[in-house]
């Protein structure tokens, strides 16, 4: 199998367990959906990146070109790493992107969590929605025991959107990830799927059982 063919064996996972959680959860009232990276999100996506690089540096990288795009897909397996868009419903147009890295599981359930808001559309709450979107797929869907976030002191808009959504402080990391050309310190916050409620929901099967 070739890589393009791995990318898109590994989306087609994601958007089947994304649409699976999606059925019975959204709302007359939501005003956005998700949906995994693909392909064809590429020119999109790096014009996104081009017109919100005030928002996201220094904070976070993110492809800024088609063929970037395209090879940044690489990452997302399914198992252990997910790349989803936040959309809105009514034209599909995207708002903000969020990752699920380092999926770990047996005894740990747990992945780390990445987001991005895109300037068009930004400062409306539409994150905000997707992330409740995200948390609970992360949860309820694969069934996750806990989601962490490593966040640089000063994203202010980072920190509040955890804040938000119940995560609890953890730490405080010096020189913690290398960020634009730097080793960066970092907040770290996280959320268990007994924090998020209304659980409770049954274990992975990889988790032991004792």
């Amino acid at each position: 199998m070739n890589q393009g063919d791995y990318v898109e064996a590994a989306t087609a996972r994601t958007a089947a367990e994304v649409e699976a959680f999606l059925a019975d959860r959204l709302e007359e009232s939501s005003r956005v959906t998700l949906r995994p990276l693909t392909f064809a999100d590429a020119e999109e996506f790096a014009a996104l990146t081009q017109a919100s690089a005030h928002l996201h540096q220094p904070w976070m990288s993110l492809p800024a070109t088609p063929e970037d795009y395209r090879s940044y897909l690489g990452r997302f397996d399914h198992v252990k790493a997910q790349g989803l868009l936040v959309c809105l419903r009514d034209t599909g147009a995207i708002a903000g992107t969020v990752f699920l890295n380092d999926i770990i599981r047996g005894r740990f359930q747990n992945a780390s969590l990445a987001y991005a808001a895109f300037a068009p559309t930004a400062g409306k709450g539409y994150m905000s929605e997707g992330l409740r979107l995200v948390l609970g797929y992360a949860f309820e869907r694969l069934l996750l025991h806990r989601l962490d976030a490593q966040i640089q002191p000063g994203n202010r808009a980072s920190l509040k959107l955890v804040q938000r959504h119940g995560f609890r402080y953890e730490g405080y990391s010096p020189a913690m990830l290398f960020i634009d050309g730097a080793w960066e310190d970092h907040e770290r916050w996280a959320l268990t799927n007994d924090m998020f409620g209304p659980g409770p929901w049954p274990p992975h099967p990889s988790r032991p059982a004792r």
